[in-house]
């Protein structure tokens, strides 16, 4: 997969960014910069060619993103484009590529893991060890700094590769 120079750079200036305070923390809240790195690990992640045209973003449970999320709506990861969905833990997930499992929904995490099993889906959440517990990718605030942690042997049972350049910036991968 051949990723753009200024992407890898995009991905690596929101982490520092996450340090500002005070006047540009109204300017960079938390889940605004957590949308702008799912759209980064999107943009990271390869999928199986029979995953379609759209990548579907499904945020589920309670959503802590608001409309920093929607901003994603459309937007282009490669050929393919991404459809913001907010979803119930209860509700279908099989139609979903990237999946986000907020904090407050931690506890619905063996069932929606369970529900996507053997489907190509970037599993992430924010929420501390989800990444031991087999979401791919966890994020967490570290020192007012968003970063994440990578478990690539869920990355592989899901089918999906994780690019070098993403598991660089990892604080953490488990293999």
């Amino acid at each position: 997969m051949k990723v753009a120079p200024l992407l890898l750079w995009a991905l690596c200036l929101a982490a520092p960014l996450s340090t500002a305070r005070s006047a540009h923390a109204e300017e960079l809240p938390e889940y605004g910069l957590k949308a702008a790195f799912l759209y980064n690990f999107a943009l990271f992640t390869e999928w199986p060619a029979e995953v379609g045209p759209t990548l579907n973003l499904c945020v589920v449970g309670p959503d802590p993103f608001g409309k920093d999320i929607d901003g994603l709506q459309g937007k282009a990861v490669g050929a393919r484009s991404i459809a913001v969905q907010r979803r119930r833990a209860n509700q279908p997930l099989e139609s979903c590529q990237v999946l986000f499992l907020s904090a407050p929904g931690i506890d619905a995490l063996p069932a929606v893991l369970e529900a996507v099993r053997g489907r190509p889906v970037l599993t992430v959440a924010d929420s501390p060890g989800a990444a031991r517990q087999g979401v791919a990718l966890n994020m967490t605030v570290v020192r007012s700094k968003v970063v994440f942690e990578a478990n690539l042997r869920a990355a592989r049972a899901a089918g999906i590769v994780l690019s070098s350049k993403l598991l660089r910036l990892a604080t953490e991968v488990v293999q």
